[in-house]
């Protein structure tokens, strides 16, 4: 481990982090532009979410991460990162962050943390490998209501 290499880890992360804040501040998913990301993510980018999660799934490259933007914009009315860690070891990250959220199908309200490791290689994120405590209580709070029986 190479003290250089941490700290390019977290300045990479607080940067993403902070243009994540801007870009969702400016309207997010399908108002405001990916580019204020990119810079912090590198072309062949991998985000591999949990298949049981309404954005589950594998994501590559920067479309991929438009389109999972895409995806979370339309899952939460509002997702917060009320509070974050970071660890950087050389060229990998691990980030646990406290996330309050509301489920734009519901409306029901979560707090829940989530803990991410990170690549960071050259400058740029390659890889991103979040976990989740509870994938079940994330997708039922998002889950749309069963259709009353009618007569």
């Amino acid at each position: 481990m190479t003290m250089s290499s941490t700290t390019d880890s977290v300045t990479v992360l607080t940067g993403m982090y902070a243009a994540e804040a801007e870009y969702l501040a400016a309207g997010g998913p399908g108002e405001a532009s990916f580019d204020l990301l990119a810079p912090f993510f590198a072309p062949n980018v991998e985000l591999h979410q949990a298949d049981a999660l309404p954005y589950g799934g594998t994501w590559r490259g920067h479309n991929g991460m438009t389109q999972f933007f895409l995806a979370m914009g339309r899952t939460w009315e509002t997702f917060d990162m009320v509070e974050q860690e970071f660890l950087a070891t050389g060229e990998t990250a691990v980030v646990l962050t406290q996330v309050r959220a509301r489920a734009r199908t519901t409306g029901r309200e979560l707090s829940f943390p989530i803990l991410q490791t990170i690549t960071v290689k050259d400058g740029q994120i390659t890889e991103v490998r979040p976990f989740y405590w509870d994938t079940q209580a994330i997708a039922d709070a998002c889950a749309a209501p069963a259709p009353a029986p009618t007569d």
